[in-house]
C-alpha cells in the first residue's frame, strides 16, 4: 500500500508529560529516531512497540494510535 500512515498522539502525549523524544524512547525500549519516525508518521509501530506505548501512558492501543485511515 503506497501512503500507509498512521496517525498518534504520541506527540501530544508526550509533550503534555513534558517528555523528550528520548526518555519516552528509553521507557519503551526505543530509540529517539524510532519514536521521531513514528510521530512523522514515517514508521509504524510494531504491535508489542505500540502496546509499550498505549501502556506507559495507561492508554489503549486504539487511543494513541488511530487506525481509521487504513484499508483493509
Amino acid at each position: 500500500m503506497d501512503g500507509d500512515t498512521v496517525k498518534t498522539k504520541i506527540k501530544e502525549l508526550r509533550k503534555a508529560r513534558k517528555l523528550s523524544q528520548e526518555e519516552l524512547a528509553e521507557a519503551v525500549g526505543a530509540t529517539r529516531q524510532t519514536i521521531t519516525s513514528i510521530e512523522t508518521g514515517k514508521y509504524i509501530a510494531s504491535l508489542p512497540l505500540a502496546y509499550r506505548i498505549a501502556r506507559y501512558f495507561g492508554l489503549t492501543i486504539e487511543e494513541v494510535f488511530d487506525l481509521s485511515d487504513q484499508e483493509e
